[in-house]
């Protein structure tokens, strides 16, 4: 059986018409690759949490109905907080989140709150609102 005892101990053959190639680069050739692109992305978006849109009871809406009428109807502007629920672009569902601000009209046409840093929320967003 050969063990290789005669060629053991011999220096690697080297190549005169070409360099030899960096470990860097020698390294890339085995280095794992990305076989579906986009797949990690798809992934984390599938992984995202997003929330069902909230449904209103009719206490709930005719508060909110009571509210936006004596904001509808005062001259002066009144700071509010409410609870919105924002829809996602990319997934059915969405966030709700509370916010503050000074309202500076509503526009029942467009069926917008408008505050003073002209922020615009739309009123069928809209879960609680709440004068301060």
């Amino acid at each position: 059986m050969n063990d290789y005892s005669d060629i053991l101990r011999l220096d690697h053959p080297r190549s005169r018409g070409h360099r030899q190639m960096p470990l860097y680069e020698r390294a890339a050739q085995f280095a794992p690759f990305a076989a579906l692109s986009g797949f990690d992305a798809q992934i984390c978006e599938e992984s995202r949490h997003v929330e069902r849109r909230p449904s209103l009871s009719a206490e709930d809406a005719a508060a909110l109905n009571d509210t936006l009428h004596i904001l509808i109807e005062t001259e002066k502007r009144l700071r509010v907080r409410l609870t919105l629920f924002t829809p996602d672009a990319c997934k059915e569902g969405g966030v709700t989140a509370e916010t503050e601000g000074e309202v500076r009209r509503v526009d029942p046409v467009a069926r917008r709150l408008i505050f003073s840093d002209r922020r615009e929320v739309a009123l069928d967003d809209i879960f609680s609102l709440d004068i301060l």
